[in-house]
């Protein structure tokens, strides 16, 4: 097993994950169990995605692909939620 990821969070991770699964690799998360450990371990990057040695040339190529830790950019103006006299309100 190679490591293409190391997640900063859960999330992260699974999102990896499923965008590795989608596209039929086998994943393994190293030290998914260890999130909620206390004393030396670190709150983040302790989780590991990993694929096998074969695969991690395709893998690694879908996950750069992926939009992680990137800037989340603000909505314009003209994007703004609509109202409700469309008939529709927001959940």
């Amino acid at each position: 097993m190679k490591i293409v990821y190391q997640a900063a969070n859960l999330i992260d991770a699974h999102l990896v994950r499923h965008a590795l699964e989608a596209g039929e690799i086998p994943v393994f998360l190293q030290g998914e169990a260890l999130t909620g450990g206390m004393g030396e371990l670190p709150l983040f990057g302790a989780i590991l995605v990993c694929v096998p040695d074969v695969i991690w040339p395709q893998a690694k190529e879908i996950v750069d692909a992926l939009p992680l830790n990137q800037p989340v950019e603000p909505l314009a103006d003209d994007d703004a939620a609509p109202d409700s006299s469309q008939g529709w309100l927001p959940a």
